[in-house]
């Protein structure tokens, strides 16, 4: 057995902990580039914060899923103010910009030459600036993560910079920040770290380092994803829930996903749906249709027991096999609410430029077994 695990720097988690954050910063730079969600309401304590400690800021808010364009306006706005750290507080989106920007403001050339699919895949070469990320959602992980997913629309697909380097200096999980996430938004993040943790558990690349942690976190999105949906105000959900966000982005940073992750970068890039709900809306369909793919064609494979585990997790019924998990994820996506992907535009004419792109995602290269053409084809045509 060889595996390697690589990380943030340092990861602090726990009620309050953003109040850590002045002092922490104020060790890295003291002008901070701080980029946020599209409201700036809950940087306010660690704008706060970092002012006592007599750190410059410029903020910069992202709106949506962030693009390459948002992106480099970010870069150029950073640039411009000489900043020396850069702080990212939000969603996914706001953690994967402020990770592009921390990268970018060393390294020279274009943000294209860096990206994957579409662009060079140069390797970055300088470390960024230090980064700190702190996350307002439970789902992406991107704290923890080595990548930064941007949308092209021009090119209709989403795309990953990646580098070791890419890894926050240090990631600070308060679950308070979480507490006010409306139902639509505590359902499709949560639905996202759901699908991190069963797809790096059954991944051809998953390790005994992250095998523990996939399951300690579905464990607790297990108990915990429905009641944080219908009950915000529950503490314990809430922090269940961002523990498995955090163990979800510890484990796809070091083992790779899935066949739904590999559908989202196309997906995401030519429909409206956001990354959770079409992780949420995928995910039962392609368990499925891996679970038939490894019994039809590698009936011996240790991968099939791994479902079942998955399934006594989510279920907590000792019994519980492969089928009894899938029917769990179902039941809890009709729970939250989950709309098709038909009604954010998915055509079927569309599905062979899909797959076409798909087969070009890193994710891809984790699913337990290939897929084939048909076998996408009828995800694709169950999601709709």
């Amino acid at each position: 057995m060889r595996f390697e695990f690589a990380t943030a720097a340092r990861i602090i988690f726990g009620k309050g902990t953003v109040r850590d954050v002045g002092p922490l910063a104020s060790e890295m730079g003291d002008r901070a580039f701080v980029v946020t969600g599209s409201t700036t309401a809950r940087a306010e304590a660690l704008l706060e914060g970092l002012n006592e400690y007599k750190i410059k800021c410029v903020t910069f808010s992202i709106s949506g899923e962030p693009t390459a364009a948002m992106a480099k306006a970010a870069v150029k706005q950073a640039r411009e103010a000489e900043s020396n750290l850069v702080i990212s507080i939000g969603g996914g989106s706001a953690l994967d910009t402020g990770k592009v920007v921390a990268a970018m403001l060393t390294n020279s050339g274009q943000l294209e030459d860096y990206l994957e699919v579409v662009g060079d895949n140069k390797p970055l070469t300088r470390c960024p600036v230090p980064n700190i990320a702190i996350p307002t959602t439970a789902g992406t992980g991107a704290e923890v993560t080595r990548n930064a997913v941007l949308g092209l629309p021009e090119y209709g697909v989403k795309v990953s910079m990646r580098s070791n380097l890419m890894l926050p200096r240090l990631a600070v999980v308060d679950p308070v920040l979480t507490y006010s996430m409306p139902p639509a938004v505590t359902a499709s993040t949560g639905l996202d770290a759901l699908t991190q943790l069963i797809e790096a558990y059954v991944s051809n690349k998953s390790n005994a380092l992250t095998d523990g942690i996939c399951l300690e976190g579905l464990k607790r999105a297990g108990r915990s994803l429905q009641q944080a949906y219908e009950e915000g105000g529950n503490k314990a959900a809430r922090e269940d829930m961002s523990i498995a966000s955090l163990f979800g982005g510890l484990a796809l940073a070091n083992a790779k996903l899935g066949a739904v992750h590999g559908l989202c970068g196309p997906l995401g890039g030519m429909i409206s749906a956001g990354h959770g709900v079409i992780c949420g809306v995928l995910l039962p369909h392609v368990m499925r249709a891996n679970v038939q793919a490894l019994q039809k064609r590698a009936g011996d494979s240790e991968i099939l027991a791994r479902y079942d585990d998955v399934a006594r997790i989510l279920t907590r019924a000792a019994t519980a096999r492969a089928a009894d998990g899938l029917n769990w994820v179902q039941e809890i996506c009709r729970a939250l609410k989950l709309p098709s992907l038909g009604e954010f535009g998915l055509k079927e004419k569309d599905f062979h430029t899909i797959i076409a792109k798909c087969r070009k995602s890193s994710s891809m290269k984790g699913n337990p077994i290939v897929l084939t053409d048909d076998e996408l084809m009828e995800i694709l045509r169950k999601g709709r």
